[in-house]
């Protein structure tokens, strides 16, 4: 890859890393209302929780081939040569890690979502719902808390 292909790639699958992203924590911060009303209206539900997991899917891909493709090589030596190295040791590999399980629990709370509405009565398992889904946006913020720490921390030379 060239340099014009390195500088013209690097913003778009950030761009779309994090706007998948975003979306996707949007999504299930939509569907944890939805699921807060009742009666519980199936097609937003089912609308919000399948846009929050293909958001972050997507974003997982863009983030996951702009890691492979640009970060190792790229951004983690900067990281790693400045005065802030725990920053890659620390914050990206947890990152890395909470990401990787971020999908199967956004699948979980969309599968909730898909239940019918006396099976999820019958279940009794609306708290439960409620956490799972909070807890599944509240990751994505946390994960984008993480990101924009990694981002300053390149920006600013490796913490130099």
């Amino acid at each position: 890859m060239n340099l014009v292909e390195i500088i013209t790639a690097k913003p778009v699958l950030i761009g779309l890393h994090l706007g998948f992203a975003i979306l996707a924590i949007d999504a299930f911060l939509w569907l944890l209302g939805e699921m807060s009303q009742t009666p519980r209206k199936s097609r937003r539900l089912r609308l919000a929780a399948l846009v929050g997991v293909i958001g972050y899917i997507v974003s997982w891909l863009a983030g996951g081939y702009y890691y492979v493709k640009f970060y190792g090589a790229l951004v983690k030596p900067i990281i790693k040569a400045g005065e802030a190295p725990w920053v890659h040791n620390i914050i990206m590999e947890t990152k890395e890690h909470i990401f990787l399980f971020i999908i199967p629990l956004a699948v979980t709370a969309a599968l909730i979502a898909w239940l019918k509405e006396e099976d999820w009565q019958l279940l009794n398992i609306r708290r439960p719902s409620l956490v799972l889904t909070g807890f599944v946006a509240g990751l994505g913020l946390l994960i984008g808390l993480m990101g924009f720490i990694i981002s300053a921390t390149v920006r600013w030379g490796g913490g130099a």
